[in-house]
């Protein structure tokens, strides 16, 4: 999201003091990682990390479609991308029966200290979704793919963690990586500007994809200030606690977040979708076995939220 769609404030000193000491430690390893010619101690801490979470992973339940949560937050600079990639994480455990099943790639300080996570880089997805493609029953379990970050205008993922990851992830490549990994039924979710840009090569009759923005439009709610998006807190805070439909979620989040832009002055986002023709039986069936669960309470406040 572009600076112009993000509500700025100062970043709390005790959270930048963190993050300096955090990213100071990574990066004293790294050097001596370079002068002594041994292999980059991130690239296999995080594949370390990735294949002990897939193989913690509950068995595959025959006759019984299981979903497998990946989350992606890509900025590590704004708390909000980390925010709802976790908070996701336990409503996938606790709406969607996905306990055990999920795995977060997250671009933030935490991940390298107070809560080891492995980053969001391509590698680190490619070798994520290649782990859950194994795990899995690809004729009967689906992916839930959930990436949220900046978006540029010619539809890139903002991949940040100064100085230790910046670059951009585009929509090729997580095709790619999808193909590679062998899941056949997936949802995927782009919380990002431009999103829409997304949807040309992610689009598969297999395929349910979600974007918060048209592909020439921005999003809202990014920013240090912030904790939830506008499209995050409309498709994943409300829309997945009102029921377990993703369309739906889809369809509430179009609602919401066109309200709350006219209310506040900003040109629609505009979110996207699209239906592949094979999955949304694959969803029925699903939904099928869910048990009722009560909502999940969001954890962050945003005291000057608009709700």
């Amino acid at each position: 999201m572009p600076l112009r769609a993000a509500r700025l404030t100062a970043v709390h000193a005790g959270g930048t003091a963190s993050a300096i000491a955090a990213i100071g430690a990574v990066l004293l390893l790294v050097a001596a990682a370079v002068v002594h010619g041994a292999q980059d101690p991130l690239e296999v801490r995080d594949a370390r990390l990735i294949d002990a979470a897939v193989a913690a992973m509950p068995a595959q339940r025959p006759g019984h479609p299981d979903l497998y949560v990946l989350g992606f937050a890509g900025d590590g600079h704004e708390d909000v991308f980390r925010n709802e990639v976790l908070y996701l994480e336990t409503v996938a455990a606790l709406r969607l029966d996905a306990d055990g099943r999920t795995l977060s790639l997250v671009n933030h300080a935490d991940s390298l200290g107070v809560s080891p996570r492995p980053l969001a880089t391509a590698a680190n997805l490619r070798r994520a979704l290649a782990g859950i493609g194994a795990a899995m029953d690809r004729d009967e379990d689906l992916l839930l793919l959930y990436l949220a970050s900046h978006g540029s205008v010619d539809h890139a993922l903002s991949l940040r963690l100064y100085p230790v990851i910046e670059g951009g992830l585009r929509p090729a490549e997580i095709r790619r990586a999808l193909d590679l990994s062998g899941i056949r039924h997936r949802v995927i979710v782009v919380s990002a500007c431009f999103s829409g840009g997304f949807l040309p090569a992610l689009r598969d009759p297999g395929t349910l994809v979600v974007t918060a923005s048209r592909h020439d439009r921005a999003s809202f709610g990014c920013g240090v200030a912030s904790v939830a998006t506008y499209f995050g807190r409309a498709w994943l805070v409300e829309g997945m606690n009102q029921g377990t439909s993703f369309v739906a979620a889809y369809d509430h989040a179009t609602r919401m977040v066109a309200a709350r832009e006219r209310r506040e002055g900003f040109d629609p986002s505009l979110p996207q979708i699209a239906i592949g023709s094979g999955i949304a039986s694959r969803l029925a069936a699903w939904q099928a076995t869910l048990p009722a669960a009560d909502a999940v309470p969001y954890p962050h406040v945003e005291s000057d939220a608009d709700e």
